[in-house]
């Protein structure tokens, strides 16, 4: 059976799974939709098993095309990564890194961290993407990039969290503000009262405040909603209204005194984690694992003026 399970279609399975339809893969891959459906078909007549469920609107696995395409992203990267080991044999000491994060964390990592990483690696090479929680997740387990920095992500089977910093989400507002005035935590239910900018439902920050908003029975209508935390410390900044971050992705505004992080009297809010992510059981190339195991000793970086927290160190290996 292992003959059958050519590497282009495989792809091409992968692909119509991933993006949900065979016109989508098609235009991905830059080839006629025809060619992945009989590619796909053939696979199907010569395993003897139905990969694909069409539906009314595009397609998805069956049990055994799921089978198949997370066996494919192994391969995938095992690929990779042997060839990066490879390299490191030879003798080449150039290493490049996949990494995708929440836009939180790029100011301290840019400032802080990698600066001091690259200083002592300089030819070490990374790509960076940023994306909300629920794509980061999704994009370390599948193998799309090595290493994930993630704000409070769910509970995945996938992934393996390997540092956790505790990072309360907080009550950003202008210095000047009469709820900073007060000079004590906040309760949720008093931010109801002002105009808020939130993230959007697929971020990490938007959805422990959902939770918390159901664990106090309340319910918070933002006047904006947003994928970016830029937007919302302009929102901020213009007095527009108020927001709910972690104080370390606002760090340069609090340094300089623009912004204000007030902390919030809520047990969820307080419990909220920066995490790096790995995929559970890959082994990752050496310059990786080196920038994981790095990044893992370095995450009070991620706090406010050497602030005090919890943080969690889970291994940097598998």
């Amino acid at each position: 059976m292992s003959a059958l399970l050519d590497h282009h279609r495989l792809h091409y399975l992968h692909e119509a799974i991933r993006l949900g339809s065979v016109r989508a893969a098609a235009e991905a891959l830059d080839v006629n939709a025809s060619v992945i459906s009989r590619q796909i078909a053939l696979l199907e007549k010569e395993l003897g098993l139905t990969l694909l469920e069409r539906l009314s609107r595009g397609i998805r696995a069956t049990e055994a095309g799921a089978l198949l395409v997370e066996r494919f992203r192994q391969w995938q990267a095992d690929q990779a990564d042997t060839v990066a080991k490879l390299r490191e044999l030879q003798g080449l000491k150039r290493g490049h890194v996949d990494i995708v994060l929440g836009e939180g964390f790029v100011s301290d990592l840019m400032s802080g961290p990698l600066g001091r990483f690259w200083q002592r690696h300089p030819d070490l090479t990374m790509a960076f993407d940023l994306a909300g929680t629920n794509e980061v997740v999704n994009a370390v387990a599948e193998d799309r990039h090595h290493i994930g920095l993630v704000f409070n992500p769910g509970a995945d089977p996938r992934i393996r969290i390997a540092t956790a910093s505790r990072q309360p989400l907080c009550a950003i507002m202008p210095p000047d503000h009469a709820l900073a005035r007060l000079g004590r935590p906040l309760r949720l239910r008093e931010l109801a009262d002002h105009p808020l900018g939130l993230m959007h439902p697929s971020y990490g920050t938007r959805q422990i405040v959902a939770m918390a908003e159901a664990a106090e029975r309340i319910a918070l209508s933002p006047k904006l909603t947003t994928s970016s935390i830029n937007v919302l410390r302009h929102f901020v900044k213009s007095g527009l209204g108020l927001t709910l971050l972690p104080a370390f992705s606002i760090a340069a505004d609090l340094a300089d005194g623009s912004l204000a992080a007030v902390p919030v009297d809520n047990g969820l809010l307080a419990s909220s984690e920066a995490c790096v992510i790995t995929r559970r059981g890959r082994e990752l190339p050496h310059a990786a694992g080196h920038l994981l195991r790095f990044l893992s000793g370095q995450m009070r970086a991620f706090r406010v003026g050497g602030a005090a927290g919890k943080t969690r160190t889970r291994g940097a290996g598998r």
